[in-house]
This record gives structure tokens, sequence and C-alpha cells, in this order.
């Protein structure tokens, strides 16, 4: 069984002696419990008074006090022996760290400490990590649509779109199905929330290009200079289900046309994209309204990259953006690429 780290005991010696004292705890209280086997409160150990808590996180170190724990067997966590230190037990305190494997979904959602001469078990949930997001699908969602969120450590999630609470229909550990709500303006944020802490989409709703498919003000002419068209790949993404897949010639370009329903800028700063290549290298230039000499050179390779690109590095912010250009600028002639999560940046 594995020695509990200098790192996780040095930090709380001092906290231990202290408590030792309160307790009144003398070298006979290791020999025999003092009362009943009782939990009062659980706290994560720290500086200052220890403040009672129903939930703690794996590899933080928490104070159990109570009394009868002279005799101390086992610790478990949701079902798993947690290594414990005698020398940082009492009869009336314990100090011990979480195991970092124990789990957090499925589980018991209990504290069992086992003695010489009993078994107390204590309420106690193991929190997940904060949520990661993922992303989320269709980003240009409106009141009454289901948006499909991915992401991790999604336990009890809550989810809100702003400042409005949208309601789950459905949620696991990696995905949540929630329905858009009522009165939501354009340009919110969506938020997932666990027990542990939160996580804000990088996109906001109304702010996409492309998604899992063209925006409605993008005309139908999207695609490839020379009109060859372009795939809608389901395997490789970065977003939401799907990207586009198209093959290159050296230094042609794919168009986002908006000529009819040119975008107002009012509301962006930048612009974002992700890009793929099937080869080692790539390199696009990004370019506004055909104003080719103030394009933007990205290179890629053949893992998502994901950027970021201000108006100022475009030549500067028009009123209105009536086309986008990604034109192949390495020279590498059938470079197979993949484009996903098209869209603007609020400023």
């Amino acid at each position: 069984m594995k020695n509990l780290k200098a790192k996780y005991i040095y930090p709380f010696l001092t906290l231990f002696l202290v408590a030792s004292m309160l307790f009144s705890c003398s070298s006979d209280d290791n020999e025999g419990s003092s009362g009943t086997l009782t939990i009062d409160s659980v706290s994560k150990a720290g500086e200052g008074e220890l403040v009672p808590t129903t939930f703690g996180s794996p590899k933080n170190v928490y104070v159990i006090q109570g009394s009868g724990f002279a005799t101390l067997e086992k610790i478990y966590f949701n079902d798993v022996d947690t290594y414990f230190n005698p020398t940082l037990v009492t009869d009336k305190a314990i100090f011990v760290t979480i195991d970092e494997s124990t789990p957090y979904a499925n589980a018991s959602n209990e504290l069992k400490i086992v003695t010489k001469f009993g078994t107390v078990i204590y309420p106690f949930i193991i929190a997940p990590p904060a949520p990661t997001f993922g992303s989320y699908n269709p980003i240009n969602a409106v009141a009454g649509d289901i948006i499909t969120i991915s992401g991790k450590y999604f336990l009890n999630p809550s989810v809100k779109i702003g400042d409005i609470n949208a309601t789950v229909i459905s949620s696991s550990l990696t995905e949540i199905k929630v329905t858009v709500p009522a009165g939501l303006t354009q340009y919110k944020y969506v938020t997932v929330t666990n027990i542990s802490g939160f996580a804000t989409s990088t996109q906001a709703i109304g702010t996409a290009i492309y998604d899992d498919a063209a925006a409605s003000f993008v005309e139908n002419y999207l695609g490839p200079w020379d009109g060859s068209g372009y795939k809608v790949n389901t395997t490789e993404k970065v977003q939401g289900q799907n990207s586009i897949e198209t093959t290159f010639t050296g230094y042609t370009g794919f168009k986002f046309p908006m000529f009819a329903a040119p975008v107002s800028t009012a509301s962006y700063k930048a612009l974002r994209v992700s890009f793929k290549s099937t080869k080692a290298t790539g390199k696009f230039k990004v370019v506004l309204n055909g104003n080719f000499g103030a394009g933007k050179e990205v290179s890629f390779d053949n893992k998502w990259t994901s950027v970021v690109i201000p108006f100022s590095d475009l030549g500067g912010a028009p009123a209105e953006i009536n086309e986008i250009v990604f034109q192949e600028f390495g020279n590498d002639n059938g470079d197979k690429i993949f484009i996903d999560d098209v869209g603007f940046v609020l400023k």
C-alpha cells in the first residue's frame, strides 16, 4: 500500500498537532476507544477554522471528526479502500487524502470507517472535476431548439444560456441536451455547471458561419473556386457532428460567399476557424471581401488547429463582410483539408 506523499503531510502537521490538543487526546487514546464510534463532520484541511462539508474532491486532504477512531482499520470513500497514515489518527480525528482513483459517478456517496470494534457510515459525495466544455451544436440556435453540448464531467449538470436557465432534457458524463429557453437574445454564451465548478463555451449563440451546416446568409455556391464542391465528413470534426472536407490544388481558394446578405461587423471583432490537413504541414491565407493584399497567413498540420484572427490582422473591419476566402498558400497540390467551426468572435 502506497505511502502518503510528503507534500500532503507537511502542510497539515501543525494542524494535526493543534487538532490533537483541541480534542484532548492522550497517548492512551491510541490503545482504546474513548466512546461510541461516530462521525460528526468532515472538513477540508487548511488554514483557519475547519468548515464542515458534504462533499470532497480527490487528491485533497480532509479531517474527519467524531469519536471511537483509536482502533481504525479501514477507510472507504465510495467503496474505495483509502490509505491513511496511522500517525495522523487520534480517537477523535483522522487526517486522510481522498484517493485520485475514487469514483464520483454511479457510486454509493458514502464514507465508511471500520475500526476493531465496529463500522460507521456517513453520507459524503465525491465531487467530479469541474466540467470541461468541448462544443455545442447548433450554434445558430433559436428559442425552442434543442442543442447538444459535448464535454466532460457533466455530473448532475445545470445549463445557462447567458443568464437564463435552460431545461436539461437528458445528460450523461459527456453529453447534455437542452432546450433553448424563450426570451433568449443572440450573442449569449452557454455555461455548464456541476458541483465543482463551471465551464463556458468559446462560441456565442448566433455566431456561426459554418457549424454542421452553412448559415442562412451563406450562398449556395459555397466551396472551391473551381466549383469542384466539397464533402461533409462526419469522422473528422472539432465541434458538432461534421466538418467540411475538400481537396486543394496550389493557390486555389475555398469561398464563403454572402453577397446577397452581407453580414454587419458591428458586433464582431474577429473570425474563428479550425483547420486540419492530411499532410504534415498546411498553409492558408484568410481573406475578407477580396482584399488579398491584407490577408492573414495561417499555418496548420495534421492535427486540428483552431485560430482566432482579429479583423485588424485582415486589413481592418469593413462595415460589412460579403465574402470570406481560405486560399491555399503552400503550393501543395492535392492536399486534403478539413474546415470546421467557422464563425465570428464577439467584441
